[in-house]
């Protein structure tokens, strides 16, 4: 019985709670009208709208447009870092260099307008730079350690990590803006990941 009742408490502790519900829709309206109508028409009164809530109960979670969209890159770089380091179970540093940049075309994919939202106002908005740039310093490090198993002297591994990473920060968006094929772009960046780490492609 005890056991039943400790397994009650836990299932009510991990299970989302109102708040967390409400938070979520913020976000997901957010997003919407990052697709439709883009960052610089959006404001607290259109994501309330979207999210069908008064702006009053949006400032209970958000003080800002500004903290709505750092909250929603931040979580969108989070699925980000935890699908690239899914695909890092040990394996050929090849194997997970090409499945990373595909997680990663994904996300490009599904969440192109925050990803773009991110670069664009990581220059001018400290919380969406920070999000950001965690997400950055995160997959280098997970990149780091492929570099690493491929045969790249540990020294140098993790900068050239971090160049990549952001290399791949800037051909992806690019190709988000330009409209132009993220598998072509995908194809290119894992050519150039697995000839920088001295592997075959």
């Amino acid at each position: 019985m005890e056991d039943e009742q400790r397994g009650t408490r836990t299932r009510r502790r991990t299970a989302p709670t109102k708040g967390d519900l409400r938070e979520r829709a913020i976000l997901d309206a957010a997003e919407r009208q990052l697709d439709t109508a883009g960052a610089d028409a959006m404001t607290v009164a259109t994501i309330a709208q979207e999210a069908g809530i008064t702006r009053g109960a949006l400032y209970f979670y958000f003080g800002s447009k500004n903290e709505v969209l750092a909250a929603l890159v931040e979580r969108t770089v989070t699925a980000l870092r935890a699908g690239v380091d899914a695909v890092d179970d040990g394996g050929a540093p090849a194997d997970v260099v090409r499945l990373g940049i595909e997680r990663t075309a994904q996300m490009w994919r599904e969440h192109g307008t925050v990803m773009r939202t991110a670069v664009e106002l990581s220059p001018s908005v400290p919380a969406v730079d920070r999000a950001w740039r965690s997400a950055v310093v995160a997959l280098a490090d997970t990149m780091s350690g492929v570099a690493e198993r491929a045969g790249v002297p540990p020294a140098t591994a993790a900068p050239v990590s971090a160049a990549l990473v952001w290399m791949t920060e800037r051909v992806f968006y690019q190709a988000f803006l330009a409209e132009s094929s993220l598998d072509e772009a995908a194809a290119t960046l894992t050519h150039v990941w697995l000839a920088a780490f001295g592997v075959a492609s």
